[in-house]
């Protein structure tokens, strides 16, 4: 049954207990807004470089470079979807910490997959940023 009211012991250990999750999501916030900025200059190189006209030849050994640099979008947009899951598992936890406190139940257990979960995402999405910036390196020629 529903608790009439939490108890103040109650709701302090679970907002101590939700700031780990909290700043997880600050950073996932951070990071999604790193991509996106770093996916709209990605994009805007190739749209740049797919208007060079075929007869430029000076242009043209850039064109070379546009499978390269789909490839690099694909890789950031992944990174993205990775860290937009993040943010969702990080919220879920917060949200059946809340539950759990509000009905008298334990959490700790779904805290901690979820989590896990989370970081686990996160981690998928560095390691999908990680993947474009050495992409990226390797691509000296396109400044």
């Amino acid at each position: 049954m529903l608790k009439e009211m939490l108890t103040s012991d109650q709701l302090s250990l679970v907002i101590s207990q939700a700031a780990a999750p909290a700043f997880l999501l600050g950073a996932v916030a951070s990071f999604l807004s790193v991509l996106v900025s770093h996916l709209g200059r990605i994009v805007d190189r190739a749209r740049a470089i797919a208007a060079i006209p075929d007869g430029d030849a000076k242009g043209a050994h850039l064109k070379g470079h546009l499978p390269e640099l789909h490839f690099r979008a694909g890789l950031i947009i992944r990174s993205i979807y990775w860290a937009v899951g993040s943010g969702i598992a990080a919220c879920l936890l917060m949200i059946v910490a809340f539950m759990a406190a509000y009905l008298g139940s334990r959490h700790e257990p779904a805290a901690a997959i979820l989590f896990t979960v989370s970081l686990l995402l996160f981690t998928a999405s560095l390691i999908s940023f990680a993947r474009d910036l050495r992409v990226a390196l390797k691509q000296k020629d396109l400044a």
